[in-house]
């Protein structure tokens, strides 16, 4: 065990499929997230029984319900057990729908100089197979590795950076892509093999705490809307958002899920530059799975920097609230 292996780990549970409970073991759909303390969670795991953790409940919702209440909480727990030099690294379990949009956030504030794993499962923890322990054991190994930093996803045995994973599929268990970047690296018998460079992280300290501040302060993030351009579209939503008078929080950007290489449909454009006349800003991704918008000089919208939509809108949100 090296020096690394001998300091603590932190545990945090958010809910999610991995802590599902189905009323049939072989109902892999019909189940409710976020139901099986993560306590639990870590007891179904006998390897970790030797490892010196602490396990903390922030919350038990089914992700696709995510909220910022939820990101503060979990941004400040995961923030100050990185203060502590006793820790190694932080692994968080997660639901799959939202946990690309969490694991960016938190890449994106962050920036932690020490590792910080998301995990997660599709199947609950009631399956007759459920994928939730290897997947929890796969992350405390990603978590004890010597030279790990930043946020990362990990499931199925890879591993995946903040930025660039995206879930591709609503059932297999193995949900996840990193596009043509590609994964970070594998687990294999809780040896890992690193295929990239990790996630950039701060050059000193164990975060960013300026952004996190930022973070902390805000009630709610800039209103930022996605929208899709598709065919037959026209810029009624688009018109209607910049026409809404009794928003609790005022239209602050949008991004479009543009076809092809972030082209917009003619008559959506036309009420994009309306709203950005008026003071919102206006960013297109691809709606395509892989790739990225390619600039070129006839380009009418600023583009995502590769950034899938939802990440772009939240991207967007952080900007903006730095503004």
């Amino acid at each position: 065990m090296n020096a690394n292996q001998a300091r603590r780990l932190v545990v945090l549970g958010t809910g999610g499929t991995i802590a599902g409970r189905a009323n049939r073991a072989n109902d892999n759909v019909g189940y409710v997230a976020g139901q099986v303390a993560v306590s639990e969670l870590v007891a179904m795991v006998p390897a970790l029984a030797t490892c010196p953790l602490d396990v903390e409940q922030v919350a038990q919702i089914n992700s696709k319900d995510m909220v910022l209440s939820v990101w503060h909480a979990l941004a400040a727990r995961v923030a100050e057990h990185l203060d502590r030099p006793e820790v190694a690294g932080i692994v968080i379990t997660h639901g799959t729908d939202t946990i690309e949009e969490t694991a960016f956030l938190l890449q994106t504030v962050l920036k932690p100089s020490k590792p910080v794993v998301l995990t997660c499962a599709m199947r609950p923890a009631t399956a007759l197979v459920p994928d939730g322990p290897q997947n929890l054991s796969d992350a405390v190994a990603v978590a004890l590795h010597p030279e790990a930093r930043g946020v990362v996803v990990v499931c199925a045995g890879r591993i995946h950076g903040a930025i660039d994973v995206a879930k591709v599929h609503p059932y297999r268990t193995d949900p996840f892509d990193s596009g043509d970047a590609g994964e970070l690296g594998c687990v294999e018998e809780a040896q890992l093999r690193v295929f990239r460079p990790w996630p950039q992280a701060v050059p000193e300290g164990a975060f960013d705490a300026a952004a996190l501040r930022r973070l902390k302060g805000a009630a709610a993030l800039p209103r930022v809307e996605l929208i899709f351009s598709h065919a037959n579209a026209d810029g009624e939503v688009v018109r209607a958002l910049l026409g809404q008078t009794a928003a609790a929080e005022p239209l602050r950007g949008i991004v479009v899920a543009g076809t092809g290489n972030g082209t917009v449909h003619d008559d959506l454009l036309a009420a994009l530059k309306q709203a950005q006349a008026s003071g919102v800003e206006v960013v297109v991704a691809s709606r395509c799975a892989h790739g990225r918008v390619v600039p070129h000089p006839g380009q009418p919208l600023p583009d995502s920097a590769g950034l899938s939509p939802v990440k772009a809108r939240l991207a967007l949100a952080l900007q903006l609230l730095e503004a």
